[in-house]
């Protein structure tokens, strides 16, 4: 299968992970590619790149939980393939529960459903390795219980069930991809930003880096462009088709490692501050990767130290450009 002369719809497109596979997609030369973002974690500057190497993206400012808008946008653009990563993220449900768990699911069953009515054939829909909870056993593969200890990870392994379950009931044609912790450029440093670019702002900004707890958890690091290689070839298999891959590096680190690597390598002089865990916080994330390793061909591109070093490189660069930010 190729995406080649395809129509091509990415929810969540001018977010972190979603603006990296929108760049992958423009070189996979398709007929048409459109993205759908409300911009509530996303940033149209994310496309700029994408743009310049494809002048005709669409990009569509719309909530894509709604069913009637989508169809009616599905329809107009002669959607083929959808890359389904519109979420609410974890930190908003520690805030408002109800409304993240709710629309998070409502995401998901807005493209099942519009799968169900062949608006589009082929949806690949982003998971979270939220939805495992901390590691019963390690590594964890696809078999591993659903025990999410936040209701974003509630939410995530119920969209997971739900598009498996229109696989089952009404024959879509769907595959979950299930990444673990991304890291790299362009991820959201504002509301609800991840711990890697919120320290690079602190340390930046004259502040001590702070752990929460004791650093021990783990977390399975995968740089984004990856991720988003492993999204296309996981549509380009067919045999993908109903199953959930997990997409990692295989490999754990440390919080206090990551939060250590990036003060020396920004020469922050200041000593790390430990504050009291977060609620709901994993304490072992490492992920076994052989099922997209035989499926896909998985093979990790970039290692955590190179990818760390990029990334603190970019935001510094961001951060001196934009000091309001």
């Amino acid at each position: 299968m190729s995406l080649k002369n395809r129509s091509i719809l990415i929810t969540g497109g001018a977010g972190f992970i979603g603006s990296h596979l929108v760049d992958a997609l423009v070189r996979e030369e398709p007929e048409n590619l459109v993205v759908v973002d409300n911009l509530y974690l996303g940033k149209d500057e994310n496309l700029a790149d994408a743009q310049k190497l494809d002048p005709s993206l669409k990009i569509y400012h719309q909530d894509s939980s709604d069913y009637n808008a989508m169809k009616t946008l599905m329809e107009a653009e002669g959607i083929d393939v959808v890359f389904d990563l519109a979420v609410i993220p974890l930190p908003a449900c520690l805030e408002n529960p109800v409304w993240t768990f709710r629309h998070n699911t409502d995401l998901a069953l807005c493209m099942a459903e519009l799968a169900r009515h062949d608006v589009f054939k082929t949806l690949i829909h982003f998971s979270s390795s939220e939805a495992y909870g901390s590691s019963i056993y390690a590594p964890m593969d696809e078999k591993h219980p659903l025990n999410g200890t936040t209701p974003y990870a509630a939410s995530k392994a119920a969209a997971d069930l739900m598009i498996c379950s229109y696989c089952r009931t009404f024959g879509i044609e769907a595959a979950i991809i299930r990444p673990f912790n991304n890291y790299g450029p362009r991820q959201n440093e504002r509301s609800y930003a991840g711990v890697i670019p919120l320290t690079i702002k602190r340390i930046l900004g004259g502040e001590a880096p702070i752990i929460y707890g004791d650093g021990q958890q783990t977390r399975d690091y995968l740089y984004v462009t990856d991720t988003a290689q492993a999204a296309i070839d996981i549509y380009n298999t067919p045999q993908t088709r109903s199953k959930v891959l997990n997409v990692a590096s295989g490999k754990e680190v440390s919080i206090e490692y990551i939060i250590g690597f990036i003060a020396r390598y920004m020469g922050c002089k200041k000593n790390i501050v430990y504050q009291p865990e977060r609620p709901g916080d994993v304490r072992r994330h490492i992920a076994n990767v052989f099922l997209a390793q035989d499926m896909i061909g998985f093979k990790v591109k970039i290692d955590f130290d190179e990818g760390l070093a990029r990334t603190i490189d970019w935001y510094v660069s961001y951060f001196n450009k934009n000091p309001d930010q």
